[in-house]
This record gives C-alpha cells, structure tokens and sequence, in this order.
C-alpha cells in the first residue's frame, strides 16, 4: 500500500532545498522499500541542486545512504525485510557488454526501481542516483541493495554508498596501489582522503597528501597521509612530490579535483610507467592540453575511476569488515551527525569545506 513519508526536493536549479511530503508507491516486482536510517550530505546532492547533473527537477536528493529493508516485491531474491543494507547506485543489469564480458563494475545498464515516487500532488520526482534517500523511506531496485553487519553504524557505513568508496576505489581498485608502492593525492577532501585511507589500507609506504587548505592536510594526516604538500605555499606541485620521491615521481597519482590544472600535476608527477587515475569529476567545459609526445615518452596509465570501479555486492560488505576490524578508520569520515532539516546548512559546511561529511540521522 503506498504511504507518505518526508523526503528533501530540490525545486529548481540553485533553489534552496525544502522537506515535502513524498508518496512511495507500492514496490513493483524486484524493488524494495527501504527505511533511511543515515544519509550523508555529498557533493553530487549539491550538483544536483545547482543542475550540474541534468535538468529532471524537481529531485528527490540524498545518496549515500544505509537502513532496513522493510517491503519488498513479490519477485525479489536478494534481500528480506528485516535487512541492513547499504544503497548503491550501481545495480548491476548482468546483461549488458561489460557484464558478459566479466565486467560488471562497469555496468552499462544499471537497474533503478520500477515506479516512481512522487509528491503529493502526483508530480514524479526524480531521484539523485536513482536513489533519493533524504528521506524517511526511499523506493529502490533490489540490485540497490547489499546486506552487511547488521550490528554496523548507519552513519558510518552509508558513505560506502558514493564518495567513500569512490575514493577507496580509485586507489585499491582503479590505481591498482600494492605493498611498497607510493601514492600522492591531490585534493583531500572526502574523496580525495578516502584514497589515502585506501591507499594505507593496500600496504604503500609513502602517502603524499595534496592541498590549498590546511586543515584538509590535516584531515588527511589523520587517514594516513606520511608527508603533505601545501600547494598555497609552494609553486612547484610536481617538483614537491618528485622531491620526496628520490627525484623520481609517485607510483600512483590520484586527482580528486578534476581540473585540467591539478590533472597535468598528477600527469607530470608521477614516475616512468606510472599510474594516474582521474576521480575528481570535471565539468563539461574543461580541456586538457598537453604535448602527445609526452603520452608516449612517460608510458604508465592513464585511468579515469567510476564510482571507486566497484563491485557494491563483492566490496561493501569486505570494507565494512575492515572497519569493524579497527583496520579501515571510516568513523573519521563522519564530521556531524544533523537532522533532515539542516540539508541546506550541510551544503554550506561542505562548500566552505568545514566538514569532510555531515551525516543526516533519521
């Protein structure tokens, strides 16, 4: 039977935010309903906002989310009312080119509910990542879903479910980073200081944390950073990071920027044969310039990272073990936990970069 629940919409491009009445449909053959218990306050809700990502308004906002299953279709086999699960946005179709090649972390196809939830007065409301989880309850595909330690905190594990994982991806899966290997990272805010977590946790003996703002290094320190470059002091980025590389540049470069400047960094920064993966998310207007001969000379990788390039069902549930371990920090990533009504001032934290990520506890 389909209820009404709160949910925070965005209206229009760059309109502040409001709490409005949401209609979740009954599920439809493999979609769940799910109650919200944390959802953090990410970069792409704010993108959506100021339609960066597309013009479907009015959105239903909100990503990273984690809760319990509580209805589910007639024809779901995954989970079970009664579930902890974190939401992701990659549900795998397992039909498409890069599913049947073995490839299903790049998913061309992935699955959303089958139904939309709506407000009150019928209009379809389009949810951020096909998630839209700044809600009491959110409507997704059971594929949206991966169970993990029922025992672990809402708030912390949630951020799996986008900028986390996207940045402990970029160094474990994407940049390939192994025992002895050396890591630099620019820009330190939650993304980019999820690679360094990542990194730490994939054995590299030398983190570089990158960044303008001092107490992002800091904040990057705390996640295993062994040495930071602040780039507000210092006019030569690669020369810094050659320089605590015995002259020679870091196996792995991460950008989680996404500027054309900070991209030629990590080009130019990294050692003969190195790696460079692109996780920080440029705009459509940006262009990158830079001799061809260089492409050829330097050898190495360039790799761009979606979404960390996991696997939700294969890693979710691994790094929510480490983290009970005591061995992955994710707690530290947690910087306040705020009520469904302080979305619109968790924007402004993020923007100013007072906070890495303000949780929303429901």
């Amino acid at each position: 039977m389909a209820e009404q629940v709160r949910g925070v919409v965005s209206a229009g491009k760059g309109a502040p935010t409001t709490i409005e009445t949401i209609t979740i449909p009954d599920p439809g053959p493999r979609d769940v309903v799910v109650k919200i218990q944390a959802c953090g306050v990410c970069h792409t809700d704010l993108a959506y906002r100021e339609g960066g990502i597309n013009d479907e308004y009015p959105f239903l906002l909100g990503h990273e989310a984690a809760g319990i299953v509580e209805t589910v279709g007639d024809q779901v086999t995954l989970v079970e009312p009664g579930d902890f699960v974190v939401l992701n946005w990659r549900a795998v179709c397992g039909e498409c080119r890069a599913c049947k090649r073995g490839r299903p972390q790049y998913c061309f196809n992935t699955h959303n509910a089958s139904k939309p939830m709506t407000l009150a007065d019928g209009t379809a409301l389009t949810p951020a990542l096909g998630i839209g989880a700044f809600a009491d309850k959110t409507l997704v595909h059971e594929g949206q879903c991966t169970k993990v330690a029922p025992d672990a905190d809402p708030a912390v594990v949630g951020l799996l479910g986008c900028g986390v994982m996207a940045g402990l991806g970029a160094a474990m899966n994407t940049g390939g980073v192994v025992r002895g290997d050396s890591v630099a990272v620019i820009g330190c805010g939650g993304v980019g200081d999820a690679a360094i977590a990542g990194a730490r946790l994939a054995g590299a003996t030398k983190i570089i944390a990158v960044d303008r703002d001092a107490r992002k290094l800091e904040w990057a320190t705390d996640l295993g950073a062994t040495h930071t470059i602040d780039g507000s002091k210092t006019d030569d980025v690669v020369t810094a990071i050659q320089d605590l590389t015995d002259g020679n540049g870091a196996d792995v470069v991460i950008d989680a920027v996404g500027r054309p400047e900070t991209y030629k960094t990590a080009f130019y920064a990294r050692d003969l044969a190195g790696v460079v993966v692109l996780v920080g998310v440029p705009t459509p207007d940006m262009k990158l310039e830079l001799p061809l001969i260089d492409f050829f000379s330097r050898g190495g990788a360039l790799k761009s990272s979606w979404y960390g390039d996991c696997l939700p069902e294969r890693d979710f549930p691994m790094l929510v073990d480490l983290y009970q371990q005591g061995r992955l920090p994710l707690e530290k990533f947690v910087s306040e936990r705020v009520g469904l009504d302080d979305v619109e001032a968790a924007f402004h934290k993020m923007e100013a970069g007072e906070v890495l990520r303000s949780v929303v506890i429901l």
